[in-house]
């Protein structure tokens, strides 16, 4: 059975990243892995979607409407935005930070009110301050790392597999921080 995970977010917030360790994880773990990256305007703070698909044996990375069974979101209205994406019954974590996108910036669009509310009232949704985790295990930038820990939490994978991965993928001036924001994720 293959599994489709869709990771949505603003340019660098490090989704390429995150979909890196769930990739090298599932490939350890013996899974043909289909990874796709659809950039928007990243440089920007454009959204970014990156597909993760794996199973026995994978022909496309593209996951369709309706088929994602996580989707994984830096940012609340990324998580909105690709709502449409998750199946029924599939799960929704989410960072509750909130990223202006540009139009709301220039002020010609309002940033949409309720998101949590109406992310909660549609899916099996896990609301997530992975800002604040990830500044206390030591840097802002490890939000994509707590998001992992916290899918890797309902995965089947055993924790010391996603923690040997980190240790091959995070480089080593990183290692110790995003150890223990995949701890702090994990432990949610």
């Amino acid at each position: 059975m293959t599994k489709n995970i869709m990771i949505v977010g603003v340019g660098g917030q490090g989704t390429l990243l995150a979909s890196r360790i769930l990739g090298n994880t599932v490939i350890n773990e013996g899974f043909d892995v289909k990874v796709s990256e659809v950039h928007g305007m990243s440089q920007r703070g454009g959204s970014v979607v990156t597909y993760v698909k794996y199973g026995e044996a994978v022909y496309s990375p593209i996951v369709d409407k309706g088929s994602a069974d996580v989707i994984l979101a830096f940012e609340l209205l990324e998580a909105y935005r690709a709502l449409p994406y998750l199946k029924k019954g599939g799960k929704l974590i989410v960072n509750t930070q909130k990223i202006d996108p540009m139009p709301v910036i220039t002020g010609a669009a309002e940033y949409p009110a309720d998101i949590e509310k109406k992310l909660a009232d549609n899916a099996d949704t896990v609301l997530v301050d992975a800002l604040k985790l990830a500044e206390e295990a030591g840097s802002a930038k490890a939000v994509n790392v707590v998001l992992i820990g916290v899918m890797a939490k309902s995965s089947d994978i055993p924790y010391e597999n996603w923690v040997e991965t980190i240790k091959t993928t995070v480089p080593p001036k990183f290692l110790e921080v995003n150890l223990k924001a995949f701890e702090l994720g994990y432990n949610y």
